[in-house]
């Protein structure tokens, strides 16, 4: 669907991630909120399939939000673009996205689950990025929903300056309003209501006492917050509606409240009330002020949220729909941008021409004759520029912090169904990749494979079903090659002799080397020790070549020799058979013979696993890590979480995610980096070899 919208400016914007742990209810809220505005023309949900802002096969069959996708409502005269992101740990990095480009939050808890990994993960990356947060305890009319357990595990979990400013009236199939502890009414919902409405009543007598309790923590800890309101508080001053919501906007704004919400977006009671205070409560870009980064000269340039600018945008997200190809969504964080412009990419160093601007609510696009400073819009088919990547005006090519996406951590081996699809397998990946920056591929010549990450087995998964339904490319996965290593660990020396007679001119190279174990990481080295001619100068680097070509084709199990030092002391030549090639068959002989006799080793890679578990689970944790050959390093506490450090052979972590969410109950978390090469255990060498035996007898 494509239309005319309205068009906004800076302080007409709210740009709000909506953001929590799958299932809490955030695209069911996103679908709420832009059919209770008028900007969808029907209530849609997860379970039919026709959610607003869940359009792909992918989502629809696995009845989860997988992409980060956009709602936009008009309320109270301002436009509120919502950042619909995924709540699973596996499309994290799509939640990364919409924090970049947000200026503000709406966390959402379910009423049911409370506080969940997922919760906890978004609030840290707000928490990092500085970003204004509201918090809805969604699904109050659910079966065991209680909104007063999971407020206290947001005060107790997520933040002390958590406030309620309504409380429900009523649980689970009983709740039928709420009381707005700014006016002390309670609204009552009318029953059908498919928009929200409400009748205003008096507060019911059984409330009154709990309404009190917490209607003077609301207003105590706001006035906390404003020294002349406080004074006013304290004086005995009835605080007017006015005042307190202009001093809870500067405190939300500061990072200094988080107002907590209580609603039902499946009925659409409270929902309302919600996009009231995101209006009055979050921040405008104008709010938010400029973005101040370092220009190409090491110079800060404030980059202002104003019409008037040079314009700057980051694209956050590209997708690939059916009729309109790539559709590039992008931030505008100064000046505007008209169809028919022509911007720059800095990062490439091309221009762009823009077409058709839009801004959007799921599947349905609007046109704009101009996009404003503070908005999000999308562009169709451009040809240079990629996620993460700037446009702006040619007069001030800035560059903007690109997204910080997180590192994927598990991988998996794949190769095409059919054979002779192996350019239509690289395609598809790259396009992947495009659209989510946290799947990524690439094919490795020492293992042989094509190596797919990302960030979880079910990011995987989803990733290799697009590459079928969208690039028609059929995969077969296997588990990844280990990159092992193989080194000696005597000295030993030998000879390497190539002599061939084969009528007229013949060929000769001998020499002879002796090889010494260096230090792990030293690498290779090369030492010509030949004296009075024994091997011409010219034949010297053939040798240190053909040593090198054999060190790389190993000697136990095929992988590359490495950390060992040849020192080429001996040897003899011919004065017309012998050549180059002669003495790099000679040096591939020598090294092979001599380090059989020098006790190779394999080496196996070990990397530093940092892993974070609630108190609970780590006990469980570091038992598992022990059967994984895991040497734990140290423990350090961080608040009710543990982080436990080790080294882990890599060998011993295919799928550790998968493992390590199902011993936490999907709580725990964690990173990996590569620390280094360790003998392998004569067992696991033994089991390395013949496996590498028989993968070389199926070729």
């Amino acid at each position: 669907m494509v239309s005319t919208a309205n068009e906004y400016t800076s302080s007409q914007i709210r740009n709000i991630a909506v953001l929590g742990h799958g299932g809490s209810g955030k695209t069911t809220l996103t679908d709420a909120i832009c059919f209770i505005a008028g900007s969808s023309s029907r209530r849609g949900s997860v379970e039919a399939g026709n959610a607003l802002t869940d359009n792909t096969p992918e989502e629809h069959e696995h009845g989860m939000s997988i992409n980060l996708a956009l709602g936009s409502a008009e309320w109270m005269g301002t436009k509120l673009n919502l950042l619909d992101a995924p709540g699973y740990l596996d499309f994290f990095g799509e939640a990364v996205a919409a924090l970049r480009v947000a200026d503000s939050a709406l966390v959402v808890v379910s009423a049911t689950a409370g506080v969940e990994v997922g919760t906890e993960r978004v609030w840290e990356q707000c928490e990092r990025l500085g970003l204004p947060r509201l918090v809805l305890v969604s699904m109050v009319d659910k079966e065991n929903a209680s909104f007063e357990q999971t407020f206290n595990q947001i005060k107790d979990e997520l933040s002390s300056q958590a406030i309620p400013v309504e409380i429900p009236i009523g649980s689970g199939e009983g709740f039928r309003g709420i009381v707005n502890l700014f006016s002390k009414k309670a609204h009552i919902y009318k029953p059908g209501s498919k928009k929200g409405e409400y009748d205003e009543e008096e507060i019911p007598e059984e409330l009154q006492a709990t309404v009190e309790k917490y209607r003077e923590q609301l207003v105590e800890t706001i006035a906390a917050t404003d020294d002349t309101l406080l004074e006013a508080y304290l004086e005995g001053e009835e605080l007017d509606r006015d005042r307190v919501i202009a001093a809870m906007s500067a405190a939300v704004h500061k990072g200094e409240l988080f107002p907590v919400f209580c609603a039902s977006a499946e009925s659409g009671y409270g929902v309302r009330a919600v996009m009231n205070k995101m209006v009055e409560l979050l921040p405008s870009p104008e709010d938010r002020g400029p973005l101040v980064i370092e220009d190409g000269n090491g110079e800060l340039v404030e980059l202002q949220p104003s019409d008037d600018a040079p314009f700057s945008a980051l694209v956050f997200k590209t997708m690939s729909e059916p009729h309109a190809g790539e559709l590039s969504y992008f931030r505008v964080y100064s000046g505007s941008l008209t169809p028919g412009s022509n911007v720059t990419n800095p990062n490439r160093h091309r221009t762009e021409r823009i077409s058709h601007l839009h801004v959007g609510s799921g599947s349905q696009r609007h046109e704009v004759s101009r996009l404003h400073a503070g908005d999000i819009g999308a562009v169709a088919k451009l040809k240079d520029t990629h996620t993460g990547e700037t446009l702006a005006d040619s007069s001030r090519p800035v560059t903007l912090p690109t997204v910080d996406w997180p590192s994927p951590d598990i991988s998996i081996a794949l190769f095409p169904h059919s054979r002779g699809e192996e350019d239509k397998l690289a395609n598809g990946l790259a396009k992947l990749h495009e659209e989510d920056p946290t799947f990524r591929s690439a094919y490795d010549p020492e293992l042989g494979q094509t190596i797919a990450r990302g960030l979880g087995e079910l990011h995987l998964n989803i990733a290799l079903e697009k590459l079928q339904r969208k690039y028609g490319v059929q995969v077969e996965t296997e588990q990844p090659r280990i990159p092992y290593r193989e080194t000696i660990t005597r000295k030993a020396e030998g000879q390497g002799r190539y002599k061939k007679q084969t009528g007229g001119r013949g060929q000769f190279g001998d020499c002879s080397i002796r090889l010494a174990p260096r230090a792990r990481g030293d690498g290779y080295e090369f030492v010509n020790k030949i004296v009075g001619g024994a091997i011409p100068g010219k034949f010297i680097p053939a040798v240190d070549k053909g040593i090198q070509d054999a060190a790389n084709r190993g000697v136990l199990a095929g992988f590359p020799v490495v950390d060992v030092a040849a020192e080429c002391y001996d040897g003899s030549y011919h004065s017309v058979d012998s050549s180059e090639m002669a003495f790099k068959i000679a040096g591939s002989m020598a090294f092979k013979a001599v380090a059989a006799k020098a006790h190779p080793v394999l080496l196996e890679p070990i990397v530093e696993l940092e892993v974070k578990v609630p108190d609970e689970y780590m006990g469980d944790v570091m038992g598992d890590l022990n059967q994984r050959r895991g040497k734990i390093l140290g423990l350090e506490p961080a608040g009710r979480w543990q982080v436990v450090r080790a080294y882990v052979p890599l060998n011993e972590l295919y799928k550790y995610q998968a493992a390590l969410r199902s011993l936490t109950h999907g709580k725990g978390m964690h990173n990996r980096t590569f620390h280094g090469y360790e003998p392998a255990p004569s067992h696991v060498a033994d089991k390395v070899i013949a496996a590498e035996a028989a993968r070389k007898e199926k070729r």
